[in-house]
């Protein structure tokens, strides 16, 4: 019975030294860039629902930067984002940056998609944005557009 207790005390132990190790990692690493450094370009958005500062930027699903800052411009009321770009990856001039999401629930992301011929310099702009969609939104859209369209009403004769 005693060695029971230690085999229980010991696998307790060692849940709370892995649980431990998690939460370091997860506090070191939160919101930071890599330190490889890198370049920051600028994309401007209608709405940046999904994403916040330190969410990925993704290549091709490859991350290859973050989201260093999120701001309002006080002249269009969009949602300006400066996002830091890894120093070997270069961005084309008509590229398009979209606000994805994981799944349903999963956390966003913001993608690149690579176009152009020329490559944006440090401070550039994306100049093609695309925010995300919400399902619920578009969901609700396409069930008052079907409630609310004219049905005919034949009547058997």
């Amino acid at each position: 019975m005693a060695s029971e207790r230690w085999g229980e005390t010991l696998l307790g132990a060692v849940v709370a030294i892995v649980a431990a190790g998690f939460l370091t990692f997860a506090v070191a690493n939160s919101g930071q860039t890599r330190s490889t450094g890198g370049y920051d370009l600028i994309a401007n958005f209608p709405s940046v629902d999904g994403i916040g500062v330190g969410s990925d930027v993704r290549v091709s699903g490859v991350k290859v930067g973050v989201v260093r800052d999120i701001t309002l411009d006080p002249e269009t009321f969009m949602a300006r984002v400066t996002v830091n770009i890894d120093r070997d990856v270069q961005v084309l001039d008509d590229s398009l940056a979209r606000i994805k999401t994981d799944g349903i629930l999963g956390g966003g992301y913001l993608s690149i998609e690579p176009a152009g011929l020329d490559v944006l310099q440090a401070g550039g702009v994306i100049p093609n944005t695309q925010s995300s969609v919400d399902l619920f939104t578009a969901l609700a859209s396409l069930a008052n557009s079907v409630s609310s369209s004219p049905q005919s009403s034949q009547e058997p004769q």
